[in-house]
């Protein structure tokens, strides 16, 4: 192996060397507790250090990196406390997550890392949005995201380059190439001979280096990196390497041919380096052994507190406290005397409160689909390129993933996201980033999703199965969510402009037939509703109907037709979390309880109605809960098959069913 030193003085070349000591020494440790059973799991990087350490050494502290589980260099090269470290891999409160999550799964704002989740590929979007808010705010960073070369054969790491190289993001894509996805070799993963060939398609810039040399390492990232804070634009750095231990402990290398764990053990990053220095005199065998003595008491001292802890005690409370970011909401609304109204359809109602938040918010950024100067496919909005300019209001590729992921990178950095959805069938494509991802960062290591996922939603225009479909229970199992969905221009704005002001991350769903079909006199001036709260829309003392969405505008027209039925008709309007208090007063008061949604039956948002009211009311029913919900088939295209579909038509018997009892 060649080193060229270049005009690096001994001091750096020094630094170097006990960086890249640090990681093999705590390595080695965490190998022989593993033997002992003192830890459960490790994935080891030995081989692969110099990448690591050569790139952390070359960036600026504040610059953020994305790391995977084998770049233990970028968290020590950040001075991360040892004891925290360790506590993070033995799952106590001390550690990053508190124990809710292992090894390097987890972020911090204060050494500027963000870890991985297990799906691979997400971090590459996230890099893409921490790397815009830095281009948007003028600050001349870089932003580095790690991943191994079987991790690029994942849809993420395609969108996330495709992303940064249309917006000329700051980002430095790294590949370690060390010739295995787990036992599966790269011949079976991808057919390109290296990955630098892969940058032309992407129009970006293509390097490949030397992994396990950490001075052409440290040289390389340190050159580019000056040029992308100059000129901001995306690199793929492709980094020879090997792993000369299993994918984790328990995999082994069996399936690795012998000749090629010799030919790599002689190309070993830290033992190449340090006989380097020894010839060229910049360090001695006493140095040598004075810092390894250093270290491996530092690591001694870090284990001694680490382990003094023991598993965190559960807590109830504040296991359900941390799902969400702290937000006491203050409810705005303009006095009645001074408040001017104006009527509004529903699609305004919902521009008219973006265009507010954009006001009120100026780090807020909207990306989605044609939302630029096309206004966006239902033209909500349209003139917000004029007001506010292409930078906070983005066209993005078709790549659901990487924008989600971006607004999670975006909120790293203290800004706030709206996504929209072309169609809300399509979140699909970013279903990983918003469950796992946007969902569970805060409640993981305290980091809030300050994003907004704008849903058009629902059937009813003859658009088929992929247009149409009802989707929110998809969501609403999942915690660290807030999903909303307005029946009407006042709560379209309303809650709109609330979910924006709450950092917690939001779905948003808007009917689509709604949009120009139903107008009210709602406040020209900004306002705000009360999440979580259900709305009366009529009273009655006959029977409880409970919907949210288009339903509430089947049942007005039902209970309409029925002239000596009277109703109580609940908008939960809040879907997660759900107003359980209204729901217990209908049902104490009528006794009798029909749940309506357009969306299928089974698995259905209205099961776990029914099953709560069941628990909490049963007492006070006269009746069994009912529902009403659409077939429990996707969504045919033809009219007269979609009316089929809805529950619109089986409405009215079922509530003459109930009335009989």
């Amino acid at each position: 192996m060649k080193f060229a030193r270049k005009k690096y003085s001994d001091e750096i070349l020094k630094q170097l060397y006990e960086s890249l000591l640090r990681p093999r020494l705590i390595e080695e440790k965490m190998l022989i507790l593993l033997r002992q059973n003192k830890i459960s799991k490790w994935f080891s990087g030995i081989g692969q250090e110099a990448i690591a350490v050569g790139i952390t050494a070359a960036l600026e502290k504040d610059e953020y990196i994305l790391p995977m589980h084998r770049n233990l260099g970028v968290f020590t090269g950040r001075q991360m406390p040892f004891a925290r470290l360790f506590a993070q891999w033995q799952g106590t409160m001390s550690g990053y997550t508190k124990g809710r999550d292992r090894s390097f799964h987890f972020g911090t704002n204060e050494h500027h890392i963000v870890g991985m989740i297990s799906h691979l590929g997400p971090q590459n979007g996230v890099a893409d949005g921490i790397a815009l808010a830095s281009k948007l705010k003028n600050e001349g960073k870089v932003t580095v995201v790690f991943n191994g070369d079987g991790g690029t054969s994942e849809g993420d790491f395609h969108e996330g380059i495709n992303v940064a190289a249309v917006w000329d993001l700051p980002v430095i894509f790294v590949v370690e190439n060390n010739g295995y996805g787990l036992s599966t070799p790269s011949r079976e993963q991808f057919r390109c001979k290296q990955f630098i060939d892969k940058a032309i398609g992407y129009g970006i810039e293509g390097v490949q280096v030397d992994g396990n040399n950490v001075l052409e390492v440290y040289d390389t990232v340190k050159n580019l990196a000056v040029t992308i804070r100059q000129k901001p634009r995306p690199i793929l750095l492709e980094c020879l390497t090997f792993r000369m231990r299993g994918h984790e402990e328990a995999s082994g290398t069996k399936y690795v041919p012998k000749e090629l764990m010799e030919t790599w053990a002689q190309k070993d990053p830290l033992e190449n380096y340090e006989q380097y220095l020894l010839k060229e005199k910049v360090i001695d065998p006493k140095e040598i052994d004075r810092l390894r003595k250093k270290i491996k008491k530092e690591i001694d001292e870090g284990l001694a507190i680490a382990f003094e802890e023991n598993l965190p005690q559960a807590n109830t409370e504040n296991e359900l406290n941390d799902v969400y970011a702290p937000f006491p909401q203050t409810v705005v609304t303009p006095s009645a005397s001074e408040g001017k109204v104006s009527e509004k359809r529903f699609i305004d109602a919902i521009s008219d409160g973006l265009r507010q938040s954009m006001e009120k918010h100026p780090h807020l950024v909207l990306m989605g689909q044609d939302i630029a100067d096309y206004g966006g496919v239902f033209k909500i909005t349209e003139g917000f390129v004029k007001q506010f300019g292409k930078d906070r209001v983005r066209n993005t590729p078709l790549c659901e993933a990487a924008i989600v992921g971006a607004s999670l990178g975006l909120s790293i950095k203290g800004m706030k996201a709206m996504v929209e959805m072309q169609f809300a069938d399509f979140v699909t494509e970013g279903f990983n980033q918003i469950v796992n991802n946007l969902a569970k960062t805060h409640w993981r290591w305290g980091q809030p999703a300050d994003v907004v996922v704008r849903m058009p939603t629902g059937a009813g225009t003859a658009a088929g199965p992929f247009h149409s479909q009802s989707n929110e229970a998809w969501f609403f199992h999942t915690p660290g969510l807030k999903i909303v969905y307005p029946s009407n221009p006042y709560d379209a704005k309303g809650l709109l402009c609330a979910a924006l002001e709450d950092p917690n991350p939001y779905l948003y769903f808007e009917h689509k037939l709604l949009y120009r079909s139903v107008k009210e006199k709602i406040f020209d001036d900004y306002y705000t509703v009360e999440i979580g709260k259900a709305k009366w829309i009529s009273e009655g003392d006959d029977f409880s109907i409970i919907t949210y969405g288009m339903g509430v505008h089947w049942a007005k027209e039902i209970l309409a037709s029925l002239p000596d039925v009277k109703a109580d008709l609940l908008d939960l309007r809040t879907l997660l979390p759900w107003d359980k208090d209204a729901v217990e007063q209908t049902v104490k008061k009528t006794n009798r309880v029909l749940i309506l949604h357009e969306d299928t039956l089974t698995g259905g948002i209205g099961a776990e109605i029914s099953a709560w009211i069941n628990e909490n009311c049963f007492s006070y029913l006269d009746a069994p809960v009912m529902r009403v919900a659409s077939l429990d088939t996707p969504i045919p295209f033809a009219p007269t098959l979609e009316n089929n579909f809805l529950p619109k038509g089986r409405l009215k018997n079922k509530i003459e069913e109930l009335l009989q009892y």
